[in-house]
C-alpha cells in the first residue's frame, strides 16, 4: 500500500521551568475524511522529560508517556497504548506531560501528519487457517508472515469456530478481517466481516443453506462459496444459493481451480455478474501453499474491514499468484473492473494497462465471445497498454499466464474481474 501525501502540521513550543508538572494540550482540527494520524515529537533541550499522549473529541485516546517518540492511529490499527477506532471530525489535541523542565526551559517540536482517505490498491488473503482450527500458525506468526509478504489484510477463516477473531489484535500493521469457514461434508463457505455469526455448522445434505446465508448477510457479513469444484471437498449444494462471492482461485493454480474458472466464465456469458475472489487456504508451512498465494488486490478507500468488503462487492478486485505478481488496470470513461458501463456511450474503447510483466508472459483479453486478443511478450518488466473496442460484448476481463520453471509449464499469474456493458 502506498500512503498519499499528508497534511503536515509542525508546531514548536517553548516551556518554562515554572510549567514543570503541568499537562499541556496542543490542539489541532481533524477533518472528517482523515484515515490515519501520525504524531511524533522532538525534545530539543537536554535533560528535559516530556510525556506524550492524545485526546480526541470525547476522551483521552492514548498515552505513551516517555516510552515512545511517535504513534499512529487508524480505524483498525493503533500503536500500543492508543486505541484504534473512528477518526471523528472535530477538535483533537496532542497531550504533553511536562515531567521535567530544566531551569533554562525546554523546546519541543510536535509533528502531526494527517492522511486523507484516498482510493488505492490493498493486497490481502481472504482464506487462511491458524492454531484455532487445524492450522499450525499462531496469530503472531501470521502477522510476521503478512508483513514479510507486504500484505495489508488477512481474513482468519478457521473451520467452524470464531475464537481466532477474539484473539486477533487490532494493534497490528495487518488488518485482520474476521472470518468463519462453514465446514460440512457437503461443501465449505467463508463468512467474512462478522466476528461471531452465530451459525450452527451441523448440517445435513437435505438442509437448506439459504437461511444461514441470509442470517450472515443480515449481520453485514459476506458469504463466499469456497473451492466449489475441489476434488476432495466440492460444493454439493445448489450454486444458485444467495452467496456474495465465489472463490475461483484456491491456493496454487491447479485443475480444480480451472474447473471453477470455466464455470464462472459460463455464468458471465449467461448474463450473471458474480464477483470472483481468491484465497490461499493456508494451514501450515508448505513450499507452494503460502499466505498471499493467491493475492487479492482490492481498490478501496481505506484499510478497514468495511471499506475492503464494500470494494469487493463492487468487483474492484483482481488476483495474482503472489503479492509480487503482475498488475492490471482496466478503465473506461471513469469506470473500472466490476463496474457497468452504460450502452448510451458510443465508439468507446476499454483501456487495459498491465505492468510488472516478464518475458514469455501471455495476456488474454476475454469476453463473452471468447478470447478477443492474445499477446505474447518478448521482454522483461514492461508496461503493456491495449485499447479494446467495445461493440456488442457483455463484459471484458483479463488473464495473464506466465511460465514458471518450478513446474516447467505456464500457469495463471493474474485474473481480473470483468468490466460489464449494458447492451
Amino acid at each position: 500500500m502506498k500512503k498519499n501525501n499528508p497534511e503536515c502540521l509542525r508546531i514548536e513550543k517553548r516551556f518554562t521551568h515554572e510549567q514543570q508538572g503541568a499537562y499541556v494540550e496542543i490542539p489541532f482540527h481533524l477533518n472528517r475524511n482523515i484515515s490515519r494520524i501520525e504524531v511524533s515529537y522532538d525534545i530539543l533541550t537536554p535533560e528535559s522529560v516530556v510525556d506524550l499522549g492524545l485526546r480526541d473529541t470525547n476522551r483521552i485516546r492514548g498515552w505513551s508517556g516517555g516510552a515512545r517518540k511517535s504513534f499512529i492511529i487508524e480505524k483498525d490499527f493503533a500503536t500500543p497504548g492508543y486505541l484504534p477506532g473512528e477518526l471523528e471530525e472535530g477538535e483533537w489535541a496532542v497531550l504533553l506531560g511536562l515531567y521535567k523542565i530544566p531551569e533554562a526551559g525546554s523546546t519541543v517540536i510536535i509533528t502531526i501528519n494527517l492522511f486523507s482517505k484516498q482510493f488505492q490498491w490493498f493486497r490481502g488473503d481472504l482464506h487462511s487457517h491458524t492454531v484455532h482450527s487445524d492450522g499450525s500458525y499462531s496469530i503472531e506468526q501470521v502477522i510476521d508472515i503478512g508483513e514479510q509478504q507486504d500484505l495489508d489484510f488477512i481474513a482468519l477463516t478457521d473451520h467452524n469456530t470464531v475464537s481466532q477473531n477474539y484473539i486477533a489484535t487490532p494493534n497490528s500493521s495487518i488488518l485482520f478481517i474476521p472470518g468463519f469457514e462453514l465446514t460440512t461434508s457437503w461443501g465449505h463457505a467463508n463468512f467474512l466481516g462478522v466476528k461471531d455469526p452465530g451459525v450452527d455448522f451441523r448440517l445435513k445434505k437435505t438442509d437448506n443453506v439459504e437461511p444461514i446465508f441470509h442470517h450472515v448477510q443480515q449481520q453485514g457479513g459476506r458469504v463466499v462459496v469456497n473451492h466449489p469444484h475441489c476434488t476432495h471437498c466440492p460444493w454439493l449444494w445448489d450454486l444458485h444459493a444467495p452467496f456474495n462471492w465465489v472463490e475461483i482461485w484456491n491456493g496454487p493454480w491447479r485443475k480444480d481451480n480451472e474447473k471453477t474458472l470455466n464455470w464462472w466464465h459460463q455464468q458471465l456469458v449467461n448474463g450473471k455478474r458474480i464477483v470472483a475472489v481468491g484465497g490461499s487456504d493456508v494451514h501450515r508451512p508448505d513450499p507452494f501453499v503460502k499466505h498471499g498465494t493467491p493475492t487479492n488486490w482490492v481498490y478501496a478507500e481505506e484499510k478497514s474491514t468495511e471499506s475492503i468488503l464494500r470494494a469487493i462487492d463492487y468487483g474492484h478486485l483482481f488476483m495474482t499468484y503472489s503479492p509480487n505478481g503482475p498488475t492490471i488496470d482496466i478503465r473506461l470513461d471513469g469506470h473500472m473492473m466490476g463496474d457497468t458501463v452504460s450502452s448510451s456511450l458510443k465508439n468507446i474503447e476499454v483501456s487495459i494497462k498491465a505492468s510488472n510483466l516478464k518475458n514469455m508472459d501471455e495476456m488474454k483479453v476475454i469476453s463473452n465471445h471468447g478470447i478477443e486478443k492474445c499477446i505474447s511478450l518478448g521482454q522483461e518488466d514492461i508496461l503493456l497498454e491495449q485499447e479494446i473496442p467495445v461493440l456488442d460484448q457483455k463484459f471484458i476481463r483479463v488473464e495473464i499466464w506466465r511460465y514458471f520453471e518450478e513446474i516447467g509449464d505456464h500457469s495463471l499469474a493474474l485474473l481480473s474481474n470483468p468490466i460489464y456493458f449494458d447492451i
